[in-house]
């Protein structure tokens, strides 16, 4: 495998051992120490999702129109770095609001790069490359919520030590950064640069779309741990965390693996079947069960899809920036839909709205574009 995405591999280890200490705990903190509603949970899941991912639209074209990579992925790690510890001094939902879209535009600048960085190194092994980034990722995930599990049920649940988990988050994000700018080479371009021009790759545009409904549809990591409150010790909630982490890490490579050999689409398919299970499960009240399908349903479905972008894409970094993008549009208004139901309607009636929605999403999948 080449040093370079080893190196990556490290990078994102540490950058989201630092987002996953945020993250763990950011729903508890704004619903439960804030005494925000669910609601506001979900605006907030909208706004970072949103700049997150819609950004990486400008990038990902920036990045192809101009032959720039590692400038857009060191500065992105270094806003992220630098942006997550100013959440201590947060007091309330629009606070936190616009410091994780602070901390997201950071992602922005370097996602849609650092795939075509990836995808630049893969060797035609995109499948196995992506598993093994994403398995790194997700390793830090697990980590950083084993420090948060560690940090409330040793030192309390007062709004403090919520407060401090966010400022240490400085220390993963440093290292992350000192990486990146000292042990991964940038992409020798060897093309004169280009207008993009969507035609070459507006055949991909289906299948991202099929994509984007199951991301509208389906509930994130937050909901998961809002709702396991009710059958949890806030102190205990992050050992799902952890545990759906674990599940990501462990499959990551290994369907990364598979994908190169079945098709990404096979591996979509299933993994969006996973999806609809976790939603059942967390319907039934099987929380545990429910931590460990959505955990296939992301690492799958995110793996497929950039897979088959590297695989089939001509402007590599400007799909990924539409990619990303389709998420921030699909993801934010999904999670404000979904949250205005649960405070209106309940948790039964936003599962059964995103139980049903992804039911027909895997239908017309399979309809239309299974291979």
């Amino acid at each position: 495998m080449n040093k370079n995405i080893i190196a990556l591999g490290f990078v994102s280890f540490f950058t989201d051992m630092a987002s996953s200490m945020v993250t763990t705990v950011l729903p508890l903190f704004i619903v439960y120490v804030l005494n925000e509603g669910v609601d506001k949970l979900g605006y907030v899941i909208a706004v970072t999702t949103f700049v997150s991912y819609i950004f990486r639209i400008l990038f990902g074209y920036m990045s192809d129109r101009y032959q720039v990579v590692k400038p857009f992925v060191v500065t992105g790690y270094l806003v992220s770095a630098f942006t997550k510890p100013m959440l201590y001094f947060a007091n309330g939902w629009q606070e936190i609001a616009f410091l994780r879209g602070l901390e997201r535009m950071g992602k922005a600048i370097r996602s849609a790069t650092k795939d075509s960085l990836i995808s630049a190194y893969s060797q035609n092994r995109s499948g196995k490359n992506f598993g093994f980034h994403k398995m790194m990722d997700v390793a830090g995930e697990m980590s950083g919520a084993i420090i948060a599990f560690l940090a409330l049920f040793y030192l309390g649940k007062d709004g403090q030590v919520f407060r401090d988990i966010f400022a240490f988050t400085i220390i993963p994000g440093i290292i992350a950064v000192v990486i990146v700018l000292f042990f991964v080479k940038d992409v020798p371009y060897k093309k004169k640069s280009k207008e993009f021009n969507l035609k070459d790759d507006f055949h991909l545009l289906p299948m991202l779309f099929v994509y984007f409904g199951a991301v509208f549809f389906m509930f994130g990591d937050s909901y998961f741990i809002v709702a396991a409150k009710s059958s949890f010790s806030m102190e205990y909630i992050p050992l799902l965390v952890i545990l759906f982490y674990f599940t990501q890490t462990v499959l990551s490579y290994y369907l990364g693996v598979k994908i190169d050999e079945l098709g990404s689409g096979k591996i979509f398919f299933y993994s969006v079947i996973f999806g609809i299970l976790s939603l059942a499960a967390l319907y039934f009240d099987f929380i545990i069960l429910g931590f460990i399908l959505l955990g296939i349903f992301t690492v799958g479905t995110l793996n497929s899809i950039r897979s088959y972008i590297s695989n089939n894409a001509e402007n590599k970094s400007t799909v990924y920036g539409i990619f990303y993008g389709g998420i921030a549009v699909f993801n934010s208004l999904g999670a404000v839909i979904i949250g205005i139901i649960w405070k209106n309607y309940g948790l039964d009636k936003a599962l059964i709205f995103s139980l049903v929605g992804l039911v027909l999403i895997i239908f017309f999948y399979r309809m239309k574009y299974a291979e």
